[in-house]
Parts: structure tokens; sequence; C-alpha cells
């Protein structure tokens, strides 16, 4: 219970922190809470994808990017021949696992097809991977909720991306061999993707409809991890005020004190248990 409360906090601090870099004006800001409300009445991954289209394309239109001014050009080794068949292989793994999981009931492949799709439809930040993996892992009963949130809230003790919770989670779900199974299933899209892109990148970030879509999707995820943080960290974490309270003095000691992470965690473990004790 502990480990879930301070969870509370740890999102909290990421949505502060994100929404100050790519929320600064009113229309960033406007799109961030369109993002939420949607986010929040529609919580499935498809939800996810069709705000963050929307966000790019209100983006293009309506948002002003900063000048990107001159930098030195990227050492790229990647041939476009090479990228574009990369990136051909990320979208037929993205299409085509859904549809083997479908044919072969098979736990491994269900476990790559559930999380190669969380790690590829992430942007913004790990914490947002949070409701897709959740809508991924739950509702079978691979994991009860209880777990995968005790499991979030350790996770912020690890050093390393958010990506590593996936590790955590398919040990809970098939031991040792589920959890390279997930591990290597997050992250490959994302070596797809920065492998297919780098080629083709030089000349996109130059347009200007580009980088305001990008700024209109960084916003949109702004208001995908705040709705994240009201369901499910919150509504899991939250029912009295006792939990508030602990809630509280963690992201004081996050934001203000500017204590590690893991310090934060194993302070706010041991807390709720002294006090489980106590009652």
């Amino acid at each position: 219970m502990g480990l879930k409360i301070v969870a509370v906090a740890v999102v909290a601090q990421a949505v502060w922190g994100m929404a100050r870099s790519l929320c600064a004006d009113a229309p960033r800001f406007g799109i961030a809470a369109i993002a939420a409300i949607l986010a929040l009445s529609w919580p499935a991954a498809a939800g996810q994808i069709a705000v963050l289209g929307a966000a790019a394309v209100l983006g293009a239109a309506w948002l002003k990017p900063a000048d990107d001014g001159a930098r030195a050009p990227l050492p790229i080794a990647v041939r476009r021949r090479s990228g574009a068949l990369l990136l051909c292989l990320f979208f037929a793994l993205l299409i085509g696992l859904p549809l083997a999981a479908e044919l072969w009931h098979s736990l491994p492949l269900s476990l790559i097809n559930a999380f190669y799709r969380a790690g590829a439809l992430v942007f913004g930040g790990g914490h947002v991977v949070l409701p897709l993996l959740q809508a991924a892992v739950v509702p079978p009963g691979w994991v009860d909720n209880e777990t995968f949130l005790a499991g979030y809230g350790l996770a912020q003790a690890v050093p390393g991306p958010l990506f590593t919770f996936a590790a955590f989670l398919g040990a809970a779900i098939s031991g040792w061999t589920g959890a390279a199974i997930c591990l290597l299933a997050i992250f490959a899209p994302s070596f797809l993707l920065v492998a297919g892109v780098l080629p083709f990148w030089e000349s996109w970030r130059h347009q200007r409809r580009a980088r305001a879509a990008l700024a209109g999707v960084n916003a949109a995820v702004v208001g995908l991890l705040f709705a994240a943080w009201c369901h499910p960290v919150w509504t899991s974490a939250i029912f009295q005020l006792s939990d508030f309270g602990l809630a509280l003095l963690a992201l004081l000691a996050l934001m203000r004190w500017k204590l590690p992470p893991w310090l934060v965690v194993a302070a706010g473990a041991g807390a709720a248990w002294l006090s489980s004790l106590a009652f």
C-alpha cells in the first residue's frame, strides 16, 4: 500500500515537470486539458492513439513552434533503404502480432503482442505506459491491480528507464522467462523506430508543420499522463486522509527537498508498514 501511495507522488512530479516544459502557453495547455478529458472518457489504447493523432493535426494547424535554429547535422550511419525496411518491420509487427495472437493462443506470443504494442504506442515519457500496461495485463488476469501498482512503486527505486517495469510484470506472470520476453518486447519498437527514422530526421526537423505537430503531440502526452495519474494511480491508492497525507509528504520530499526517488520509495513503504503494525 505504501508503494502505491508513493507512486501517486512520483507521477504527480512527472506531470508537473512535463507540463512546465511542454505546456508553456495557453494553446498547448488547452490541448493537454482536452487530451486528459478524452483519455479519462476513453481509456483504451485506441483512445490514446486517437488523442495523439488529433493533437498532431491540431498542433500543425494551430501552434507556432519556436525556431529550430542552426544545429550540426546528426552523424547518421543508417542508409535510407535500411531505415525504410526497419520502419516497415516496425509496422508489420504492430499489425501482425495481434493477428498471430488471435490465431495461435500461446502465452509467450500474447505477452510479446501486449508489450510490443505498449512500447510502440508510448510517446513522450515512460509514465504514459501505465494505462497501456494496466489495460494489457490486469483485465486478462495475468496480474492483479494491487501487484501492478506495487511493482510500479518499486520500479521508481531502480535506476534506468521506467520500461524496465516490464521485467517485473513478466516475472509476476511467468517467472524469469516471462521477464525476458516482456523486457525485450517492450524495448524492441524503440530500437526499430530510432534506427528507422534516423535517415529521414534531418529533413523532417526543418519543416515547420512537422515541429508544430510534434509540439501538439507533446502537449497531449501531458494530458494522457495526467489521466493516468487520476486513474489508475490515484483511484487505486488514496482511500483516506492518512493516504493523502503520506502522498503529499512524498511529493514534498521529491520536489522541495530533492530527495532521490529510491529513498522516498523506501521511506513511504516503511511508513505504511509501521502504520499497519501500530493499528
